[in-house]
């Protein structure tokens, strides 16, 4: 019993409300104050993500900006830079294309004015399809020389040729040919066509040049003197009005590669020196003198 009393007077001590409030009292004030703390802190640590926070989206706002600024000078920049690329290679590629196709110059020559020696004889042939297609000429860069690759004939004979392809069928079709004059063995010229209209001699060049055919005597293809003489004068006269040098005289193998005439593209220093007698005689103004 007195373990029992012991016992109770312990508890009743334990229970008395001094001891208790020294007890408890300081167990609640510890734990709130801990509480307190922390809770100062996670708001502290919120107040510090938030202000980095902010200043990391401040940064990424100034960063973007000054991109953004930085992008835009360089388009302002690039667009001036691009059209000056542009206007260069447009011009550079004009530029290569001129020289390449050559500028046309306006042609100051008039082709009606243009006279033939008085020793040629004009016998125009008839206007058809196939030798004379009465296609009027624009201007006159070169003069053409063939020959007629038939041995021994004449002039009169060539010039009936041609004008005698006038009598084909146009629905069946037939030859096409012809030049603006033939020479002949004896230094005979006949001219057949207009120098104003467009032969069928040298395609694909028929409508910018003028021709002329040589008869010559033998399968060689070289003209004899009487020949020559004629048709070195004859193209002198025609380059003194054209505007042409002896630069421009040039061979049907010059145009098409075909071996016509065949002498002088077999003997490239014979056409050499036919071109060198063409330079003099328009110089010496030879074809005023008879043939």
């Amino acid at each position: 019993m007195r373990e029992e009393r012991n016992t109770s007077v312990n508890l009743e001590q334990d229970s008395e409300p001094g001891a208790a409030q020294t007890l408890q009292t300081p167990g609640r004030s510890d734990g709130t104050r801990g509480r307190g703390i922390s809770r100062s802190r996670k708001a502290s640590r919120g107040r510090r993500t938030s202000e980095i926070r902010e200043n990391a989206e401040k940064r990424d706002n100034s960063v973007s900006r000054e991109g953004a600024k930085r992008r835009s000078g360089r388009r302002r920049i690039s667009i001036p830079v691009i059209l000056l690329a542009l206007a260069v290679g447009f011009g550079a590629g004009f530029g290569t294309g001129w020289l390449k196709w050559e500028y046309e110059r306006p042609y100051t020559v008039d082709l009606k004015a243009v006279e033939v020696p008085a020793w040629v004889e004009q016998d125009f042939i008839r206007k058809n399809i196939f030798s004379r297609p009465d296609v009027s000429l624009k201007r006159v860069n070169s003069i053409v020389i063939h020959y007629v690759a038939n041995p021994g004939s004449t002039a009169q004979a060539n010039r009936d040729y041609f004008d005698g392809l006038a009598d084909q069928d146009p629905e069946a079709g037939g030859t096409s040919t012809s030049a603006h004059f033939v020479v002949g063995l004896e230094g005979e010229v006949i001219q057949c066509i207009p120098v104003t209209e467009m032969a069928y001699a040298a395609a694909p060049r028929n409508d910018d040049t003028i021709s002329i055919e040589n008869c010559h005597p033998d399968d060689s293809g070289s003209f004899n003197q009487a020949t020559y003489d004629s048709l070195v004068k004859l193209t002198a006269c025609l380059c003194s009005q054209l505007h042409l040098t002896e630069k421009d005289v040039i061979r049907h193998y010059d145009v098409s590669g075909k071996e016509c005439p065949k002498y002088y593209v077999e003997h490239e220093d014979e056409w050499r020196q036919f071109q060198e007698d063409v330079k003099n005689a328009m110089k010496e103004k030879s074809w005023l003198q008879e043939a």
